[in-house]
């Protein structure tokens, strides 16, 4: 049986038990080797259908992406409390030892966004549902690609937003364009429907029942014509972030998946509440486009949203390590 037989997943087992027994998942050495560890694994393809898994094996996948996502989490509003500390905290992303992937990820994305729209109307009104505290892809989106547009980030975390509008305050022009909104998502309704672009986070509904009520839900109250950018998982990377099916876009028209071969984990499913679709033969790495190929069902059924884990974090904070009171091993 493939759950019994395929290394991968025995490895997969034996780092949740290890993961699922620590202390904390604040960031520090063992936490950041054990993640290090398990997202090395799940990065190579691997023809796992996590779809198929035993029970057994289907729960600890489950249990993983939660615990994944508090680390992450956890991560994010550390960072962002460093961050704070400056004068112009914005100046000092690089500290973030994932920023790099951000700046790949935003640029993935605002390609992929750009093929599907008239090359003559960028986005004007942008949503970002499942924002956190370090709100990097609106920030990366925002002062690189879209320079003129109005971003609105949800998170149902009060202490989340308290942190982002913090980073954004001392900056002039985002504190006027970049804005957060504490809501469950299910709960917002008219304000959907005034945006061009959303962005749906990975770990914005974890279950698979919750993702799709999440999406129903954007369906119903998005403009038609809206874009709807979905971060996804596939193949082993399925272990680490929940799967997004495109075949389960009720109320959406798919246009493409993007799935990265690199170190950005996550895939990136494009859809619009309307018709029509552009094939897009330039982005670099597998690609599939509606009319062109379709897609077979992603393994399974969760973005950076990895960011976390990607580095070798044994050290995981370089030179500023040194002095500051995060750097203690858990017991």
């Amino acid at each position: 049986m493939v759950c019994q037989q395929d290394p991968l997943i025995r490895t997969v087992c034996e780092l949740y038990y290890k993961i699922s027994a620590l202390e904390t998942l604040s960031p520090c050495r063992d936490v950041n080797n054990l993640l290090t560890q398990l997202v090395r694994l799940c990065i190579p393809p691997h023809p796992v259908d996590v779809s198929a898994l035993c029970s057994a094996v289907q729960e600890i996948r489950s249990n993983l992406i939660r615990l994944c996502g508090e680390a992450e989490g956890l991560l994010e509003a550390h960072f962002s409390d460093l961050l704070a500390s400056f004068n112009r905290p914005l100046d000092h992303l690089l500290l973030f030892p994932y920023y790099n992937n951000y700046l790949k990820l935003a640029q993935l994305e605002h390609r992929l966004l750009s093929h599907h729209l008239p090359s003559d109307r960028a986005p004007e009104t942008v949503a970002f549902i499942g924002s956190g505290p370090l709100p990097l892809t609106s920030l990366v989106l925002a002062s690189n690609h879209l320079p003129e547009a109005a971003f609105h980030n949800y998170d149902i975390d009060p202490s989340a937003n308290s942190r982002a509008r913090r980073l954004v305050l001392p900056d002039t022009d985002l504190s006027r364009r970049v804005h957060f909104h504490t809501n469950d998502i299910m709960n917002v309704t008219a304000e959907l429907g005034k945006y061009d672009v959303v962005f749906l986070a990975a770990l914005v509904g974890m279950a698979e029942e919750e993702k799709a009520r999440v999406i129903a839900h954007l369906s119903k109250h998005m403009a038609a014509g809206a874009i709807v950018m979905i971060r996804s998982a596939h193949g082993a990377r399925a272990f680490l972030y929940p799967v997004v099916d495109p075949s389960d876009l009720r109320g959406f028209e798919f246009l493409s998946v993007y799935h990265p071969t690199d170190e950005v984990i996550n895939s990136v499913i494009v859809a619009r509440k309307t018709t029509g679709s552009i094939e897009d033969p330039t982005i670099s790495g597998q690609v599939m486009i509606k009319k062109k190929l379709q897609p077979p069902l992603l393994a399974g059924k969760k973005c950076c949203e990895i960011k976390p884990f990607l580095v070798d974090l044994l050290n995981p904070y370089g030179d500023i390590a040194e002095g500051l009171a995060f750097g203690q091993k858990s017991s």
